[in-house]
């Protein structure tokens, strides 16, 4: 019997309790590691999310944290290494989006996308960093597809993560060589049970002719978790070509 790839190892990704970030949790358990989940208000999911990973035959964890919050992502990751001993991987997956024009977004919105989608993985980063030196880890962020083409009614929202990916490559220049920094950017992921008008008009202008899914992100994030030893500060799209 093969060994998985990620056997022994521990994962942290927050934001974890359902949708992208839930199917990176699970697909970084079919691979073998023990994982912690952050959540916030989806109490119900995330208990969902660790008994699915369980089922797995992996240790799971959950922790509620408001990853605007230092003092909570403080106690989140001592949690984290309470129950696990260590730390290979962090994947920086909690984040907010929503559509406003421009011209209407207010300060609290703008404030509410940073902090949640640029601030906390900086913080979420910092404080792993001691434990991820420890075992020459991986720290993955979410970008996007946003942050590397302007959508006008996402100003802050593609701001935000245009920051976070300068943020990965500032990281893995400063945490290099014991820690590997990169990130993923997801293009148009679909999570509705039927396409809707828009998810229609986006496979339209994708050369793969369909659009993302869950599982394209989570493969995505365990090649990197797993695999590109020699690979750090780099912003990996995986949106079936339609940022060309």
């Amino acid at each position: 019997m093969s060994i998985p790839p990620l056997h022994n190892q521990s994962a942290l990704v927050t934001g974890a309790a359902k949708r992208l970030g839930r199917a990176i949790a699970l697909k970084l358990a079919e691979a073998g590691a023990d994982i912690t989940i952050t959540y916030n208000a989806s109490e119900r999911e995330a208990a969902e999310t660790v008994a699915e990973i369980k089922k797995l035959g992996r240790k799971a964890f959950a922790i509620q944290c408001n990853v605007r919050s230092e003092s909570e992502i403080k106690r989140a990751v001592a949690e984290t290494l309470a129950q696990h001993g260590k730390l290979n991987i962090l994947v920086n997956n909690a984040a907010i989006y929503e559509t406003v024009p421009l011209e209407e977004i207010t300060v609290e919105q703008w404030d509410a996308i940073f902090e949640t989608n640029t601030r906390a993985p900086f913080l979420v980063s910092r404080e792993c960093l001691p434990h991820l030196r420890a075992t020459k880890g991986r720290i993955i962020q979410m970008g996007s597809l946003g942050g590397l083409h302007p959508w006008p009614t996402h100003a802050h929202y593609c701001s935000s993560k245009a920051a976070v990916h300068m943020l990965t490559k500032t990281m893995a220049k400063a945490f290099g060589p014991d820690v590997a920094v990169n990130a993923v950017a997801p293009g148009w992921i679909d999570m509705d049970s039927e396409p809707t008008e828009q998810t229609k008009r986006m496979i339209g202008k994708t050369p793969m002719q369909r659009s993302g899914t869950p599982a394209d992100i989570a493969e995505a994030i365990l090649w990197l978790a797993a695999n590109a030893s020699f690979i750090t500060g780099q912003i990996l799209p995986v949106d079936g070509g339609l940022g060309l």
